[in-house]
């Protein structure tokens, strides 16, 4: 994985090779990839209980560092561990948070969780999300990602490392929001103030099995980033910054996600994009999706 400009993405010697998606011209600020009910059927079927305690043992980014504690507050429906096969064949996963939408199907993470950074045809297979993950349990089922959004400029040019993705019902036919809730998200957030990062890092001993957070200030940060005091590691990646949070509700608003650390596997920070008007665009077109 690209250290410098990515946490998330997990590297393993297993899986398909996924089909490459021809470019699509530039349109418009939003990079759109969508998959065929075959490929979402599909994609369900791949990750079985066995595959996903596979993926996490595979793994191993060192011990947990002190800043990223396991979370013991509400249960944490709306956040939960996206599974992929990335642009190697390799299974992955990061992490993702149901979000309030028009169509109540909306997830947002980063963009390197759905594709390679400046490479437009490198797009990821197989999305699922799985709310409220914990220790295999899946409470609330999987949803699988029939659309991916990210700003165009993630996948030309590695900038603004956010993605908003349209995922399908569950097995019973229910809507993402309906069955988990969703947080509010805020694309106009002023930068700063008390901020909790939540993620599911590949660090030992959770491997990927419980979901950890990290509290601090938000700091505006160089290239239209922020960051905040937080040593999660890869897995992580995608989870949501949340501020004006109750820990007693698991409520907050959403303003930016996990995207890198200032170390070689994390650091002593974690940065996330200064969320905007495009990443408001992709969100909007995963609404529509």
């Amino acid at each position: 994985m690209a250290v410098a400009a990515v946490v998330g993405t997990l590297l393993v010697a297993v899986g398909r090779v996924p089909a490459m998606a021809a470019p699509k011209a530039p349109a418009d600020a939003v990079s759109a990839v969508k998959y065929t009910a075959a490929e979402r059927r599909e994609a369900l079927a791949y990750w079985t209980p066995a595959r996903i305690k596979a993926v996490g043992k595979s793994v191993d980014l060192g011990r947990t560092g002190p800043k990223s504690r396991p979370w013991r507050g509400a249960t944490m429906k709306t956040v939960g561990r996206l599974f992929f096969v990335n642009a190697d064949g390799a299974d992955s996963w990061c992490t993702a948070t149901a979000v309030r939408s028009a169509n109540r199907s909306v997830v947002m993470t980063a963009g390197h969780c759905v594709r390679r950074p400046a490479s437009p045809v490198n797009t990821y297979m197989d999305l699922v999300f799985v709310p409220g993950y914990h220790k295999g349990a899946q409470p609330y089922g999987a949803f699988p990602v029939r659309a991916a959004m990210t700003p165009r400029t993630w996948a030309e040019d590695a900038v603004n490392d956010v993605a908003a993705l349209a995922v399908d019902p569950d097995a019973k036919g229910r809507r993402l929001t309906d069955v988990v809730g969703g947080q509010t998200v805020d694309f106009h957030h002023r930068v700063g103030g008390r901020t909790v990062a939540l993620g599911y890092p590949a660090t030992r001993p959770q491997r990927g099995e419980e979901l950890l957070h990290c509290t601090g200030t938000a700091k505006r940060a160089p290239s239209d980033e922020q960051s905040v005091p937080c040593d999660m590691g890869g897995g992580s990646s995608g989870g949501p910054w949340l501020t004006d949070f109750d820990a007693a509700t698991g409520q907050g608003v959403l303003v930016s996600v996990n995207s890198h650390g200032d170390g070689m596997t994390a650091g002593m920070h974690m940065f996330g994009p200064v969320l905007g008007a495009v990443a408001k665009q992709a969100y909007g077109r995963a609404e529509r999706g």
